[in-house]
């Protein structure tokens, strides 16, 4: 799979293979900004939605973030991460600028990225995708945005994580 970015007329290869819709979600186990560690297994029984993000200090990832925490802070039962290559200082000092407290999940090992083929080749990114893990860790929904700069769908992941209540 390829992610594009047209501002700078480039074409990103994504290292590995993406997950399949419906599949057991691809383990992992990465640091939050609350002081644990988050792993797949600690999601089963609960619905999560996955926001991931190639740089959260940046304008679209941090509007992509800002959405969905708007959107999931309303809903119960329904987990919400972002995740990201950046750091857990640059996550919590992004957080603190927003006004925000936010979980979010800091790969910056790129082990989440390998796991589910997000890696851009070049930049060394995780690719904009958005995945549904319902209670079981199947994927649910997932949607991997191809152009760098365009947000995701919001209401899709959204409407699918509620259906799976």
């Amino acid at each position: 799979m390829f992610i594009t970015r047209k501002d700078y007329d480039k074409t990103f290869e994504l290292f590995g293979t993406q997950p399949t819709l419906n599949d057991k979600a691809p383990d992992f186990t990465l640091p939050s900004t609350k002081g644990r560690n988050v792993s797949l297994d600690d999601l089963k029984g609960q619905v999560t939605i996955l926001s991931v993000v190639p740089n959260i200090n940046t304008r679209v990832c941090a509007i992509q973030t800002r959405e969905f925490n708007q959107r999931a802070s309303q809903l119960k039962g329904i987990n919400f991460f972002t995740i990201a290559r950046n750091t857990l200082d640059e996550f919590s000092q992004w957080c603190a600028g927003e006004g925000l407290d936010l979980e979010n999940l800091s790969d910056v090992d790129g082990t989440f990225g390998k796991a589910y083929g997000l890696i851009m080749s070049e930049l060394n990114l995780l690719a904009r995708s958005v995945f549904v893990i319902d209670q079981s860790l199947n994927i649910a929904y997932m949607e991997i945005v191809s152009e760098m700069t365009d947000e995701p769908a919001y209401q899709a992941p959204i409407k699918k994580a509620l259906e799976l209540l």
